[in-house]
C-alpha cells in the first residue's frame, strides 16, 4: 500500500508520526480542506506532468493553477499531464494519493512558490484518504533526492491576479 511505503520513507526524516488518515475522501483540494480542517489554498496539492519522456510533480498551493505561460517558459514544453495510468506506473501513486514522497528516482520534483505564504501546509500522502502537516522547508527537505528546485508556474493564487 502507498501510505506504508510513504510512511517507511518519512520515517528518517522524523515526520512519519504527523501522517493522517482519513475516514473519508482527501482526493481533491476540497474534500482534503473539509477532511483536514483548513482553507484549500493550504493543500498542498501535487501535479504529475512530463517533459519529454520525464515525468516531474509541481507541488503547489490548492488555489493555484498551473500558468501555462510561465510553465512552457520555464521547463520548455507545453504543459503534458500524465494518464491516471502514467501516475501508477511513473510515480507510483495513484491519482487523489499524489505526493512528493517514496518516488522512483528519475521523477523530478517542483515546489511552487504559492506554498510559501503559509507557515504550514498538507500534502498528500499516497492515498486519496491522507496528508501530513509540514512547513514548507520540510517539504523540501523531504522531497529528499528527487528536489530540484523552488518554481513559479502558478497563477490565480497572488491577491492581485484575484
Amino acid at each position: 500500500m502507498s501510505v506504508e511505503k510513504v510512511r517507511e520513507y518519512l520515517t528518517p526524516y522524523g515526520v512519519a508520526d504527523r501522517m493522517r488518515e482519513f475516514e473519508v475522501s482527501s482526493a481533491t483540494v476540497e474534500l482534503a480542506a473539509l477532511a483536514v480542517g483548513v482553507e484549500g489554498a493550504r493543500i498542498a496539492k501535487t501535479l504529475s506532468f512530463k517533459v519529454g519522456e520525464d515525468p516531474i510533480l509541481i507541488v503547489a498551493a490548492g488555489d493555484a493553477k498551473v500558468d501555462n505561460s510561465k510553465y512552457k517558459h520555464f521547463f520548455g514544453a507545453k504543459a503534458k499531464m500524465l494518464t491516471a495510468e502514467e501516475a501508477v506506473e511513473r510515480i507510483g501513486h495513484a491519482v487523489g494519493g499524489v505526493c512528493p514522497f517514496a518516488l522512483p528516482d528519475d521523477v523530478k520534483t517542483y515546489l511552487d512558490v504559492s506554498l510559501k505564504r503559509f507557515d504550514t501546509v498538507f500534502p498528500a500522502v499516497g492515498s486519496a484518504a491522507s496528508a501530513i502537516e509540514l512547513t514548507c522547508d520540510e517539504l523540501e527537505r523531504c522531497c529528499g533526492k528527487n528536489f530540484v528546485q523552488w518554481v513559479d508556474v502558478c497563477k490565480g493564487w497572488q491577491p492581485e491576479e484575484a
